[in-house]
C-alpha cells in the first residue's frame, strides 16, 4: 500500500522560528510584525483546520499535543522523527538540530502501541553522536509498492545511513543531490519530491548533475510513474511537498497546502486529479515560519491493527 489510511499530527504549543534549523533550511522566514501570541493563535487554527479537513475526508487522523517543555518549535512536524512499517517496525531517526531530537515521544510510542503492534523498534539516534542524521520521510521518499527509496543528500541525509536503512528495509536506494535557486542544497527530499501509486512529482532541474537527474527519471520509469515535473519556483510555494492518503471510503487523497495547489499550473493539477483527490490545506503560517508543509505535518501510520 502506498497511501496511509492512518496519519498522526502533533498539535504545536510553542510554534515559533527555530533558530536551530534555519541554518540548513532556507525555507523558513520570519513574519515580521507579529507577537509569539498571534503565531501561536495562528498556528493553532490552521493544525486545526487541517485536522478537521482531512477527517471531514474520511482519513483516520490520530492528534497528540506537544509538551510546553522541553520547548519543540518544530514539533508539528513528526515525519522526520518515525516511520511505522507494515511488518510492525518501527524506526526512530537520528535529526540535524539539537533541539529537534526532543521531539521524539516514548509516550506517543507508547500510545500508538495500545492500538497497533509494534514488533521492534530500531532507534538510530545513536548516530547523532557521529553527526551523521537522516530525518525519516523528510529525507526518504518511499515507493512502497516497488520497493524503491529516494533521497538527495544534504546534512540532513547522510548516503551512508540512508543506504542502511533502505537495506534493513529491503528498498532499492536512489540517492541524488538537488540545489535550490541561489545553488545551495535542498534541505529534505519531500519538498522536491512526492511519489503516488502511478505519478511522482519531481523538481528536476533542482537535480544539476545530469547522470543523476537521469537515473531518478530510469527509475520512474522503470515502475511506470507518471512524471509531473516542476519548478524551482513551484517548489519555494511548496509543490513538492504532498502526500498520498487513503480515506475510509473513495479515491485517494493528494494532500497538499493551499500554496502549493495555487502554485500548480492548470495542466498539471488535472494530471494530478487522475489518481488522486487534491486536497489544499490553508498553512500560510506554518509553512512560512516552519519551512515545512502540509506533507511534513503527517506521520503514516502502516502498522498492522491489534486483533
Amino acid at each position: 500500500m502506498q497511501a496511509a489510511r492512518t496519519v498522526f499530527l502533533v498539535r504545536p504549543t510553542r510554534f515559533t522560528f527555530n533558530e536551530e534549523t534555519a541554518r540548513s533550511n532556507h525555507f523558513q522566514q520570519q513574519l515580521a510584525g507579529l507577537d509569539e501570541a498571534t503565531i501561536q493563535a495562528r498556528a493553532f487554527a490552521e493544525f486545526d483546520g487541517v485536522v478537521a479537513r482531512l477527517r471531514a475526508s474520511g482519513v483516520q487522523v490520530l492528534v497528540f499535543e506537544d509538551t510546553p517543555e522541553p520547548h519543540t518549535p518544530d514539533a508539528v512536524f513528526p515525519n522526520n522523527w518515525i516511520t511505522l512499517h507494515p511488518d510492525g517496525r518501527v524506526l526512530l531517526y537520528p535529526m540535524c538540530a539539537p533541539n529537534r531530537r526532543l521531539e521524539r515521544r516514548p509516550d506517543i510510542l507508547e500510545a500508538l502501541g495500545q492500538q497497533f503492534r509494534v514488533a521492534e523498534v530500531v532507534d538510530l539516534s545513536a548516530h547523532e553522536q557521529e553527526g551523521q542524521f537522516l530525518e525519516g520521510t523528510g529525507s526518504i521518499i518511499f515507493d512502497h509498492l516497488h520497493r524503491v527509496a529516494y533521497a538527495c543528500l544534504s546534512p540532513r541525509t547522510s548516503l551512508v545511513l540512508f543506504r542502511e536503512v533502505a537495506a534493513r528495509l529491503g528498498y532499492e536506494p536512489v540517492a541524488f543531490r538537488a540545489h535550490d535557486a541561489a545553488g545551495r542544497e535542498i534541505y529534505h527530499t519531500n519538498v522536491m519530491m512526492c511519489i503516488g501509486a502511478r505519478f511522482a512529482v519531481v523538481c528536476l532541474e533542482s537535480i544539476q548533475d545530469a547522470t543523476e537527474r537521469a537515473a531518478v527519471v530510469a527509475s520512474l520509469g522503470r515502475t511506470g510513474h507518471e512524471l509531473v515535473d516542476i519548478t524551482l519556483g513551484q517548489v519555494a510555494h511548496f509543490a513538492g511537498n504532498m502526500l498520498t492518503l487513503q480515506p475510509e471510503r473513495g479515491r485517494e487523497l493528494l494532500a497538499m497546502s493551499q500554496s502549493a495547489y495555487d502554485a500548480l499550473r492548470p495542466e498539471q493539477r488535472e494530471t494530478l486529479s487522475q489518481y488522486a483527490q487534491l486536497l489544499p490545506l490553508p498553512i500560510p503560517t506554518i509553512e512560512t515560519i516552519g519551512g515545512g508543509s502540509a506533507r511534513c505535518m503527517l506521520a503514516e501510520v502502516f502498522l498492522p491493527t491489534l486483533e
